[in-house]
């Protein structure tokens, strides 16, 4: 198909041509930063008509030059996070595209590569949004890149017919395999953009970090990766870990047939329309990874320990008050006996080890141990595993951080903080939001990648842009070498595989490394969650 050069360019740019593999793109040189942009890269073909459920294709070359100056459609999705803030071209099962910054110049040396993969629960989101833009991370000398992948039933899906038809005899996982897909474009072209393609470093957070997780235990994406940065998440119990191929067809085959499908060839000829809406009735959160026997061959406790995951440099972290302690108390007030009650609900044969670990001796210390064991349960001890799994079986550097600075308040007092870390309209007989005791879920992610100034919903302060400037600092640092440290920010040690109470990075207006202050926490879901 042939693409022209027709596209409006804004005041600041002119166009910028480059050559894939597939084609020529034209994108635009900021004549401002110098950082040029190329937004809606096709990475596959679009995953529709027989491609639904089938794993990437390799894109189709084209004639001419092709317009990369528009994000391109993102995968189509429910408004589960109504604080999410799109700039994509709609929606659309046409959604495998792919964004590039670079400060490139014609004679720089080969610059290293920042893939990102966003977050939402594998149900929602979009490389799009404001807070990934690579535009402030490209300004210190990297090249970016966020990926699209498919979501939800139109991404993960599991079911017999669709493994039987697989080349490699299973199904689900499309949408790793759309990320897999994104890294092997990367290593083919980023070197036309002036990237490197031996020095990528995967990030992401939440489900995003969750995909580093498996892109790094898998065996078709460990060679293509040099660093990984995890963001509050990853695929171990009980945080959307893998289940067996079998249990996963046999979910999607039970979704199927109650809707009232009873062969795969039916579920093709829906339209979008349709299978969406036939999802949102179900009222499901998506579907499960998969354990198939071709990107993930086993779990990802189980690779990790054989020391099966790729072995590069490791930053890994979460946020100090992950979801709020309701989640736990479910309504219930911040009291003795009902927290105790739902202390025993959750672990009944070892309450007395729980409570000694999250203690409960008035309203105020019952709050803190409800979010701490609401967010350990959420997606805290998972990422803690993925630190502890890699730091002793790898030999390389393992950095982790504790993020715990707080946001300043809304600037609009008619809104309310979401759960994917923007904003939604109170509702007139809404109560007043509780005052946070701590950083919730998504809150760091505009401040690592430098995009304050693109997220108005907050006051921010000279404050917020101190920790934004030295957390930018410490991830591109990490990027570029695979350690955070450098330059006159407060030295973050690495964790070492045989230290009991490794270091720690709290990263707040005065970062500080300090021995772990909650590792006994941890050890103690381990003994919970993991089978003996």
């Amino acid at each position: 198909m042939p693409f022209t050069s027709t596209f409006a360019q804004d005041n600041d740019a002119f166009p910028h041509r480059v050559t894939t593999r597939s084609g020529i793109v034209e994108g635009s040189f900021n004549v401002h930063d110098g950082i040029q942009s190329y937004l809606g890269i096709p990475f596959a073909q679009p995953p529709v008509g027989e491609l639904r459920w089938k794993a990437p294709q390799p894109v189709r070359p084209w004639e001419g030059v092709r317009e990369a100056r528009a994000f391109g459609p993102r995968a189509v999705q429910p408004p589960v996070f109504g604080d999410m803030d799109f700039r994509s071209d709609g929606m659309s099962e046409d959604c495998l595209y792919l964004n590039v910054w670079s400060p490139a110049t014609r004679n720089s040396s080969p610059l290293p590569v920042l893939v990102y993969f966003y977050g939402g629960g594998f149900v929602a989101g979009d490389g799009s949004e404001p807070r990934y833009d690579g535009r402030s991370m490209a300004k210190q000398r990297m090249v970016v890149v966020t990926v699209n992948y498919r979501l939800n039933i139109f991404g993960f899906l599991a079911h017999p017919e669709l493994s039987a038809e697989a080349p490699y005899g299973a199904s689900g996982n499309y949408g790793l395999l759309d990320q897999q897909a994104a890294l092997q474009w990367v290593h083919d072209n980023i070197a036309a953009f002036g990237g490197d393609p031996g020095r990528v470093t995967i990030a992401g957070e939440s489900a995003g970090s969750i995909s580093v997780s498996a892109q790094m235990a898998s065996p078709l994406s460990r060679d293509l990766i040099h660093g990984a940065i995890g963001e509050s998440g990853a695929g171990i119990h009980p945080t959307l870990p893998p289940v067996p191929l079998a249990e996963a067809e046999a979910t999607g085959k039970a979704f199927a047939e109650q809707a009232g499908y009873g062969s795969l060839a039916e579920l093709r000829k829906l339209s979008t329309r349709d299978l969406y809406q036939i999802y949102v009735e179900s009222r499901r959160f998506g579907f499960p990874l998969v354990v198939d026997g071709y990107f993930l061959p086993a779990t990802l406790p189980e690779l990790f320990s054989r020391g099966e995951q790729a072995q590069v440099p490791l930053l890994v972290g979460w946020n100090s008050a992950e979801i709020p302690g309701g989640a736990l108390m479910q309504g219930q007030p911040y009291a003795a006996e009902p927290y105790q009650q739902k202390v025993r609900e959750a672990f009944p044969d070892r309450a007395e080890e729980v409570l000694a670990l999250y203690p409960y001796n008035n309203a105020e210390q019952i709050e803190h141990s409800a979010t701490d064991l609401a967010s350990d349960r959420f997606i805290v001890y998972s990422s803690w595993k993925w630190f502890d799994l890699h730091r002793k079986n790898s030999s390389q550097p393992v950095y982790r951080y504790l993020f715990s600075h707080i946001r300043p308040e809304l600037r609009d007092t008619d809104k309310v903080a979401g759960l994917a870390g923007g904003t939604v309209e109170r509702t007139e007989d809404a109560p007043p939001p509780p005052r946070p005791i701590g950083a919730p879920h998504a809150s760091e992610i505009e401040y690592c990648m430098g995009n304050l100034h693109l997220v108005d919903d907050y006051a921010w302060t000279e404050e917020d842009y101190h920790v934004s400037r030295q957390m930018q600092q410490y991830f591109a640092n990490f990027v570029k070498t695979g350690d955070p440290n450098g330059g006159e920010l407060p030295n973050w040690p690495s964790a070492p595989a045989d230290d009991e109470q490794p270091p720690v990075m709290v990263i707040d207006a005065d970062p500080e490394a300090i021995p772990a202050p909650h590792d006994a926490r941890y050890r103690l879901l381990d003994a919970f969650y993991t089978p003996r």
